[in-house]
């Protein structure tokens, strides 16, 4: 569609929290997008090996995203050979949309970290950049960074909540409810992700 606005939000979804959810939803609401786009990561180059399988990961956030239409989850990740690098997805998306406008959200820590991705200024060319960010989070080191200019600020509450949090969680016997969709911790469960037995038991704790 030309002209369309189009949110990406990329992440590694290792689970998908409401955190997620409600970025996606602010954004689409302030940017006046017409649709956000989740994109797990199929490899991501800058994570640990013991990340959850892709397959895993895409799942949780198409039952995540479900009963929104103005959400929905792309493959092109999951489904590349090797590492994943966020250029190659803004290069398609970009051929896609050679009209549209491109919004890359994703978190502000993530951000930071935007000067040490594969071709990173070509990104910033591509895309707007929305970095997501917990209210009273140090704009500073944006500016430290020098790529304050180059984003847009996000401000959401419900960024208090984070995935490695969840995964502590899960594997502590110790309540995830409210912080993810019933539905991902039910899959999460019944597949012995995070330290759960496939039982819906945590390996060492009580549920």
């Amino acid at each position: 569609m030309s002209g369309q606005r189009l949110g990406i939000m990329g992440g590694t979804f290792d689970p998908i929290h409401l955190g997620h959810l409600v970025t996606a939803e602010q954004a689409r609401a302030d940017l006046g997008l017409d649709e956000v786009v989740f994109l797990p990561a199929g490899q991501p180059w800058q994570k640990d090996d013991d990340t959850t399988s892709a397959e895993h990961r895409y799942l949780m956030t198409v039952l995540a995203t479900a009963a929104n239409p103005a959400f929905s989850v792309s493959r092109v990740e999951v489904d590349r050979d090797g590492p994943t690098y966020t250029v190659q997805t803004l290069r398609e998306l970009r051929a896609q949309l050679p009209d549209g406008e491109l919004y890359f959200i994703t978190g502000a820590d993530a951000i930071l970290n935007i000067l040490t991705w594969k071709d990173a200024d070509e990104c910033l060319e591509l895309a707007t950049f929305v970095a997501a960010t917990r209210p009273g989070y140090d704009l500073a080191r944006l500016e430290a960074e020098g790529i304050r200019a180059e984003v847009c600020v996000l401000d959401v509450p419900a960024l208090a909540i984070s995935s490695t949090d969840v995964r502590e969680r899960f594997a502590a016997g110790r309540a995830v409810r409210y912080l993810i969709p019933r539905e991902v911790e039910e899959f999460a469960r019944k597949h012995g992700l995070y330290g759960t037995d496939g039982n819906g038991l945590a390996l060492g704790g009580v549920v």
